[in-house]
């Protein structure tokens, strides 16, 4: 498996619901926030979603184990319903401020559109030849770069595989 980070868990006795870090994953704070698991699903597709060099070298390369553009946008939207409602509603449970969730707002609403007009099922190459992509992909870098930073993570480092954020997600 290529470019799997090593994961780091470090517990503490203080408890997440109390807004303590208690457990870290690769420098991001996991629970913190009391919807953790979301959370790190909506940075892994604003992440993929925000970075063209990965886009080439992944996506449009054919690469496995990152899924695809609909994969990102599954992962903006499955739980949390941001293709119906307003990120606003998740602030303090997914989101920790009116700002990342502003910017995640636009972020979702630039690439639905995108999605809506080319297809789900169309090639990677349709939605990065769109005229309307590269706004999208500053949207989700904008929104990135903010949950990243506010979550104590570089949000220059590439993106993790699937598995890896599946691993993530599973820890308690």
């Amino acid at each position: 498996m290529k470019n799997v980070r090593s994961i780091t868990v470090q517990g503490s006795e203080k408890s997440s619901r109390r807004g303590h870090r208690s457990t870290t994953m690769g420098g991001m704070p996991v629970n913190d926030m009391p919807w953790w698991r979301w959370r790190t699903n909506v940075r892994s597709g604003l992440h993929m979603l925000s970075d063209p060099v990965f886009q080439q070298e992944c996506w449009l390369a054919g690469q496995s184990g990152y899924g695809d553009v609909t994969d990102a946008v599954y992962r903006l939207v499955e739980d949390t319903w941001l293709d119906n409602w307003s990120a606003e509603k998740y602030v303090g449970t997914i989101f920790r401020d009116s700002q990342e969730a502003a910017l995640v707002d636009v972020a979702v609403l630039r690439v639905l559109r995108i999605l809506h007009q080319v297809g789900a099922d169309a090639p990677v190459s349709a939605y990065i030849e769109h005229h309307a992509w590269p706004e999208a992909v500053r949207a989700a870098r904008d929104a990135h770069v903010r949950l990243a930073t506010n979550d104590g993570e570089d949000p220059d480092v590439p993106p993790r595989t699937l598995e890896v954020l599946s691993i993530m997600t599973r820890v308690a």
